[in-house]
């Protein structure tokens, strides 16, 4: 990247000031390559995933089983964030906490890369808890670079990171998915890993110009708390291996005594966690009010992520299955579809800001309550779009590509209504108390939604039928209208922000 640092002289003393990166600080460069590689690893193996697991070369289970994994694995990583922030804020600090994390992830698609289904599941288990961990303290970290939330370089940063997601994501369907599909299931894994170590040496490399503020432990446990967290931690890790030993001596074990009380965990916690913010007597009442209209955001993102992350597991076990994969004659992986959101976001997203900015010069942006209910429409209307290519497969038929490509786009612009405008009412409504939470509270949305799909497919519903996708469809579009219908209320529990 050294063609893109330039000297600069206008903001002495911030971290890496000597040089930029695009009029950032150089940090950021670091950050945006250890993310680009960390995504390409992560979008890269959860591409193959789905696809794996039914594939006779794989381990051949049936669709609904693959569905369920899949789901309880995302699911599993957006619950882990809050852990996982909690981790750095208590114990090592956001950049020692990321380098841990990169070495466990790496560490976990090593183990998927073992020609063996026995390592199988520990190796998603530990990607799942490296990807927890590295979530939230990498963006803390970007923050970390500028003077505050005042910086005016600070939009534009997070802008530049944000691309580095999206190029990381981009290119590993089309590397890893390649290999994968092609070639070896676990040589495509074994890619993942390497572009995990690339991140984690471009980390260890360009530490030193990060902010001193990341290796900061904003509050550390005494040694007391340690003492009773170590505890705590032997106990219910002790409890669950007599548990699982005790099940499998028994002979009773199976795949769902796991996915279960996963997926179980994962739309209870959501739930408790938020009623215990909104309980809390420290809070006064126009935190209090914020959360109440927090809760609308939530459910709302709950049921747009159910939808939207099909689009890696129901629509794309459809592809494999039953769409003609072929533009213009030529044949290409299934694992390919996932790159199609990545580049739609980076050709949209700049369309949106400008779009945004335009109507607010105007007093006619829409209110955070109006793009909420705008998402969920457009992500109900992706899946009544999915029932033409369902239909075109049911009578026997295979459907053309440009048919899930449309669904894609459709579920990127609603995702562009959603995920930065959520990210951005998060850190706007959270009370004072719970100002580094509540971005992991935000992901316990994806966490709920990705648990509900899991727990359909648990029980056996099959997702790619047609009167399941129509359901769906018609719940994203009434919780859309609901919204909009109450986005006065809404709007009055908000408060004064906007």
């Amino acid at each position: 990247m050294a063609s893109s640092l330039t000297k600069d002289s206008v903001h002495p003393g911030t971290p890496g000031s000597e040089k930029t990166f695009f009029g950032h600080p150089r940090g950021l460069a670091t950050l945006f390559m250890t993310e680009m590689w960390e995504r390409f690893s992560y979008y890269g193996m959860k591409a193959l995933l789905p696809l794996y697991l039914v594939a006779p070369g794989g381990l051949h289970m049936s669709a609904a089983t693959a569905t369920a994994i899949y789901s309880v694995y995302l699911s599993l990583v957006y619950l882990l964030a809050l852990p996982g922030g909690w981790f750095a804020d208590r114990l090592l600090g956001p950049r020692k906490t990321v380098a841990v994390a990169g070495t466990i992830i790496m560490a976990g698609h090593l183990t998927l890369a073992l020609p063996s289904s026995g390592t199988f599941f520990a190796g998603l288990g530990l990607v799942a808890i490296g990807s927890g961990l590295l979530k939230a303290n990498i963006s803390t970290m970007v923050g970390h670079l500028y003077d505050g939330p005042e910086d005016p370089r600070r939009d534009g940063g997070f802008t530049l990171f944000y691309i580095g997601i999206n190029l990381g994501a981009f290119a590993a369907p089309l590397v890893i998915g390649t290999v994968g599909e092609n070639y070896n299931w676990h040589l495509g894994f074994a890619l993942a890993a390497l572009g995990m170590a690339l991140g984690l040496v471009q980390f260890l490399l360009g530490t030193r110009h990060l902010s001193s503020r990341s290796d900061v432990v904003p509050t550390p446990l005494s040694d007391a708390e340690k003492k009773a967290t170590l505890a705590k931690a032997a106990l219910w890790a002790g409890v669950a291996a007599v548990f699982y030993l005790v099940v499998g001596v028994s002979g009773v074990y199976t795949l769902n005594w796991l996915l279960v009380p996963i997926t179980i965990a994962g739309l209870l916690i959501p739930v408790v966690v938020i009623a215990r913010i909104k309980r809390d007597k420290d809070l006064n009442h126009a935190e209090r009010s914020r959360m109440s209209a927090y809760i609308w955001f939530f459910v709302a993102a709950a049921v747009f992520w159910m939808i939207y992350d099909q689009g890696g597991s129901t629509v794309s076990l459809f592809a494999e299955s039953s769409a003609k994969n072929t533009v213009f004659g030529w044949e290409f992986p299934v694992s390919w579809y996932q790159s199609v959101n990545p580049v739609m976001i980076m050709a949209l997203a700049p369309v949106f800001a400008w779009a945004w900015l335009a109507l607010a010069r105007r007093g006619k942006e829409p209110s955070t309550a109006v793009k909420f209910a705008m998402g969920l429409v457009l992500i109900g209307a992706s899946f009544f779009l999915f029932l033409a290519p369902l239909s075109i497969a049911e009578g026997g038929h295979k459907a053309a590509a440009m048919w899930l490509v449309a669904i894609y786009f459709v579920q990127t612009v609603g995702e562009l209504m959603v995920s930065p405008v959520g990210l951005s009412v998060t850190t706007k409504m959270a009370p004072a108390k719970y100002a580094s939470q509540m971005m992991g509270v935000w992901f316990l949305a994806v966490t709920a939604g990705d648990a509900t799909t899991g727990l359909l497919s648990i029980a056996g519903v099959d997702l790619n039928k047609t009167g399941i996708v129509t359901l769906q469809a018609v719940l994203a579009v009434v919780a859309g209208l609901a919204v909009w219908m109450y986005r006065k209320r809404v709007k009055e529990l908000m408060g004064d922000v906007h």
